[in-house]
């Protein structure tokens, strides 16, 4: 039996009828819903209000519970991002956001049709993953994404469950990453002279990237308040503390003799996005002159902490310096960890007998 309203009327009111509804007596429900009965006052005079009440259990398929409106895929994708920005993501994190949530599948659900957001069913999502072009890697990473905004939605109350959680990621083989090796740097940083760009601004460039551990991005923004007696701030740590590595002299002479008279080293503020891909490509360009196999950006930040792992500094050392977690770390540095390969070399040595 569905859910029902009837008035009980007070004594001092003239109407005897269950059915009445002109009148302010207070309103009651009874019936079941989702197997549970009811019968109790709704502290509600108003029918239209008690209507909407019972309305929104129904919708819900639960006495007491009221489900919240979901929005359009558009407006949890642009509440999500403005999360992310009062949460003070890095830029990097919210790009990839933007890319996969607003550039993807905002366009997709668009071409499907798919409009609320409670459209975004196991199978449907299923067919967006057999849309992507991406590597398995990233591909899984864009699901971890997806699962994230999901799940946003999820707390919010705007679906019940998250779709995502129910979509595999693809089988990805992960390898670890390299770093360069000191011959290939001496090759770059010589590159760096027959660059045909600027050359003082590529080579503090490299410089930077190299002894700092910062992402591309990062790099591209460092101002010089971040440059203070030999030493470049690269982040604030959870516990609120500041984190500044020491650099080689010949960092901060190349920073002062690629100084253009801006705020910032090497960018103009304008336009983030422009800047990496610009960077990127004069990297490009670099690592061809060098003869550097599968030369990229962030193979800088790699080198930096394994070179500092290879001269005694501690995994949790390198992870605050990078911003990552000693897991994270120690996951993909493993082989050049130098305590951990002279316990190994220790234990091996042991076991000779």
């Amino acid at each position: 039996m569905a859910l029902r309203l009837i008035r009980r009327h007070l004594k001092d009111c003239p109407h005897t009828s269950t059915r009445y509804r002109r009148c302010r007596c207070p309103i009651h429900v009874y019936g079941t819903l989702g197997g549970q009965a009811i019968r109790r006052a709704l502290d509600q005079t108003s029918w239209d209000a008690a209507v909407e009440l019972i309305n929104g259990w129904t919708a819900s398929g639960e006495i007491g519970v009221v489900k919240a409106e979901a929005p359009s895929v558009r407006e949890a994708i642009a509440k999500f991002l403005a999360d992310c920005e009062a949460r003070h993501l890095g830029w990097e994190a919210k790009r990839k956001y933007r890319h996969l949530l607003e550039d993807r599948l905002l366009g997709w659900c668009e071409s499907k049709g798919l409009s609320n957001l409670r459209h975004l069913t196991v199978d449907v999502l299923r067919q967006f993953r057999q849309s992507w072009k991406d590597s398995p890697v990233y591909a899984t990473k864009n699901l971890e994404r997806l699962r994230a905004f999901l799940r946003f939605c999820q707390q919010a109350g705007w679906i019940k469950q998250n779709p995502a959680t129910s979509v595999k990621p693809p089988k990805a083989t992960v390898s670890p990453t390299l770093p360069f090796s000191r011959d290939e740097m001496t090759r770059i940083l010589e590159a760096c002279d027959r660059y045909g760009g600027n050359k003082d601004r590529i080579r503090a460039f490299v410089l930077t990237m190299r002894f700092t551990g910062l992402r591309i991005g990062d790099a591209i923004r460092l101002s010089k308040s971040q440059v203070s007696n030999g030493t470049v701030f690269v982040r604030t740590a959870k516990t609120g503390q500041p984190v500044s590595v020491p650099v080689p002299p010949k960092v901060v002479e190349a920073l002062e003799k690629a100084d253009s008279g801006g705020e910032r080293f090497f960018w103009t503020g304008l336009n983030i996005r422009s800047a990496v891909s610009n960077w990127s490509r004069y990297l490009a360009r670099v690592f061809e002159l060098a003869g550097v196999a599968d030369g990229h950006s962030h193979r800088f930040r790699d080198t930096c902490a394994v070179e500092l792992l290879l001269a005694g500094a501690s995994v949790e050392d390198v992870a605050t310096i990078l911003g990552n977690t000693p897991q994270v770390v120690a996951k993909h540095y493993a082989p050049w960890v130098k305590e951990r390969q002279e316990r190994l070399e220790k234990l091996v040595r042991q076991s000779w007998g």
